[in-house]
């Protein structure tokens, strides 16, 4: 039910008795609202506790508690023997904000941002539902072992070691260290000891720390064109300058970027499986850029993001397994092969600079969990990592086939897209007739994620395609979702 106040001054308010919100609380938030909606001015003598209380057929308690609330957050005043005011010292633009009480937009206004942060006013972050149909990354959630993966997780937040419950080392937790040193050495033949890795909480965090080491606000780095956005982000928000290098057949060219920015401090690529297109770096080509890297005491950020799926021939070597001077800083994530939930990115470092970015890390943040990276530790070192990555492998092999098959049998005539030999997504270039970034949007609507080829260039391009991931996507779902695709590829091509 609810109960208006009779009070000249307060007669719009009104409480409900029947509300879950306590009525000390709607009393509180309805003076505000007067207050703030300017419907009780400054200087205004409120009615008594005892009066008001009356008035509401409410306990006096109700009315002081609320009194009390807008006292210490500054609405009221007491002064002795004279009963409770409306403060005079709320400001004028506070006193002149309308509405519910909700803030529904923030007005126009001149804000000071720093060269790092401007580029990012008024881009808007497209909420991407990574859980969604071909969404590219996206491992096969249903198959993971989560009840191995429970047994470990309590097996140490059961009985925790003290070293898990206080600060973990800042560079993670060495058991973890030492298993992802381990992995890495026997599965991309990275050449490394415990003490070289640093777990952090994704690897967006890692090339963020690589950029901020090497580059100097207007520096040029080179990237890959197109590329992973998310390396031209962390180049943008440290001031420097990204610079496009298109990749080929052989990937990236060091000559091509020699010519464009022969200047450039460091070099973002991802040579075992170029993001988006796939292309494997040339042997030569890895080479060459590693001694470009030697005599011009630069560095090279390996973005080795999902090289673990291969489906022909043997797993390709590490670039960083190559380097023999030290000039490549390896990053890898654990949200491929597990799930991206889980935040754990590492990064692998030079032994001279391992200091150096640790007091980078501590920038950000202090440490990361402990006790899931004591469990993640065990995960590797007991076998699961490995069990669980060669049944992907298998299952993933099986799902690319499936989606091509269904690919040429609804879209052989518009698609064109070959076999990827490794990595968890495909490219399926349209016609210049059917623009992509239309086809990502209505297939948005439709509850898939594709996205579209074009979005992945940061230079002018006339490349117009789709990257459908298959790993994700179960093969009973397919052929509907490809009936889906390809009824919107059509309504495209009217």
């Amino acid at each position: 039910m609810s109960r208006r106040l009779k009070n000249a001054q307060l007669h719009t308010l009104d409480i409900d008795t029947d509300s879950a919100t306590p009525l000390h609380q709607q009393l509180f938030l309805a003076l505000r609202q007067a207050i703030l909606d300017g419907r009780l001015k400054p200087d205004t003598r409120l009615p008594s506790s005892r009066s008001l209380a009356a008035d509401l057929k409410v306990s006096r308690n109700t009315v002081l508690n609320a009194y009390d609330q807008l006292m210490a957050e500054g609405y009221l005043v007491s002064r002795i023997g004279a009963g409770s005011y409306v403060s005079d010292q709320l400001p004028d633009d506070l006193l002149q904000r309308k509405g519910s009480g909700s803030v529904s937009g923030t007005p126009k206004r001149d804000i000071y941002l720093s060269r790092m942060a401007m580029p990012f006013k008024g881009k808007s972050l497209q909420r991407q539902y990574r859980g969604l149909p071909f969404s590219p990354g996206l491992p096969a959630l249903e198959e993971f072992p989560f009840e191995d993966w429970a047994r470990l997780l309590a097996r140490h937040w059961r009985r925790p070691k003290r070293e898990f419950l206080v600060d973990n080392p800042v560079g993670g937790a060495q058991i973890l260290r030492e298993a992802i040193a381990t992995h890495l050495g026997q599965t991309r033949a990275v050449r490394c000891h415990a003490g070289q890795v640093i777990v952090l909480s994704g690897s967006q965090q890692a090339i963020h720390l690589v950029v901020r080491a090497f580059a100097e606000p207007g520096d040029a780095i080179w990237m890959e064109e197109p590329g992973y956005p998310g390396i031209r982000d962390a180049i943008i928000a440290a001031g420097a300058a990204p610079i496009s290098v298109a990749v080929d057949d052989e990937g990236f060219s060091l000559e091509r970027a020699r010519k464009i920015a022969p200047d450039a401090r460091l070099a973002c690529i991802s040579p075992s499986h170029q993001y988006p297109l796939g292309q494997t770096m040339s042997l030569s080509r890895r080479l060459e850029l590693l001694q470009w890297a030697k005599d011009n005491s630069r560095f090279i950020l390996e973005d080795d993001y999902d090289s673990e799926y291969r489906y022909a021939g043997r797993p390709l070597s590490s670039l960083q397994g190559l380097d023999d001077d030290n000039r490549v800083l390896y990053v890898g994530t654990m949200s491929k092969v597990m799930f991206s939930g889980l935040r754990v990115g590492y990064m692998v470092v030079p032994e001279d600079l391992v200091d150096v970015f640790l007091a980078l890390r501590r920038t950000i943040d202090s440490h990361s969990p402990a006790a899931p990276e004591a469990a993640l530790a065990d995960f590797i070192s007991e076998g699961y990592l490995a069990s669980h990555i060669r049944r992907m492998r298998l299952l993933y092999e099986q799902r690319q086939l499936c989606l091509l098959r269904l690919l040429e049998e609804k879209l052989g005539g518009i698609l064109d897209v070959s076999p990827q030999e490794s990595g968890m997504h495909i490219v399926a270039f349209l016609p210049k007739s059917i623009p992509d970034r239309e086809v990502e949007k209505a297939a948005a609507e439709q509850g898939m994620l594709v996205r579209a080829l074009s979005g992945f260039y940061n230079l002018p391009t006339d490349q117009n395609g789709l990257i459908l991931g298959f790993a994700g996507t179960a093969e009973k779902e397919m052929p509907q979702l490809v009936d889906k695709l390809a009824r919107i590829i059509y309504s495209k091509a009217e």
